[in-house]
């Protein structure tokens, strides 16, 4: 997985792909699924979502441009796995599920696998989690309609969002937006993904 499907396309961030080397993909999958854990290509979890293919998780870690005392919101927890791809990365995440199911699962799941700096919230990721703003990066695991206002305001200056974006729920451009001043927002495309979509208030 390290050499062909990330390095051999492009991952270059050492802590990023230090991070994929040590989390145990297979813990945050079903059983029987556990021999394609470490093939390139999504699996299905419970409620309907899926664990993205290790190379987006990893482009998308790499995007957010992490520093190791960063504060990362989540939104989209589902199995826990990019949530603890962060926790190796980062100072602290906090993640957002909106599914209950999905978020008590994940929740033992790392607490099992002894992550300590991961948080995991139950409830509606749009908004994200007003609590501990402002957040240094935060990351969308689901495709979004246009970019959620309330993430936008719970960025730090200098902060990075990551989320995929379109109007079809079948295809969205992966966006990097980094707030540059209070009310001041730059805004990069950077590929083609395919996410389930983002449910809640500031989404669809």
């Amino acid at each position: 997985m390290i050499r062909e499907h990330l390095m051999g396309r492009g991952i270059r961030n050492q802590a990023v792909i230090k991070a994929m080397r040590e989390v145990p993909r297979e813990a945050f999958v079903d059983e029987s699924l556990a021999e394609q854990a470490y093939e390139d290509h999504p699996l299905p979890i419970a409620g309907g979502q899926t664990i993205s293919q290790p190379y987006i998780v990893a482009y998308m870690t790499e995007a957010l441009e992490l520093h190791s005392s960063d504060r990362v919101l989540e939104i989209g927890t589902g199995s826990g796995y990019a949530a603890a791809i962060l926790g190796r990365i980062v100072s602290t995440v906090h993640t957002v599920e909106r599914l209950a199911g999905l978020a008590q699962s994940a929740r033992q799941r790392l607490e099992l696998l002894g992550y300590t700096n991961i948080v995991v919230h139950e409830g509606d990721g749009t908004l994200g989690w007003p609590e501990h703003a402002p957040y240094d990066a935060i990351v969308v695991t689901a495709g979004a309609p246009e970019l959620p206002k309330p993430l936008l305001g719970q960025l730090a200056i200098g902060g990075r969002l990551v989320i995929p974006v379109g109007a079809s729920h079948d295809l969205q451009v992966l966006v990097r937006v980094r707030r540059i001043g209070e009310s001041e927002y730059k805004r990069d495309e950077l590929c083609g993904v395919r996410f389930v979509p983002l449910i809640g208030t500031a989404g669809w």
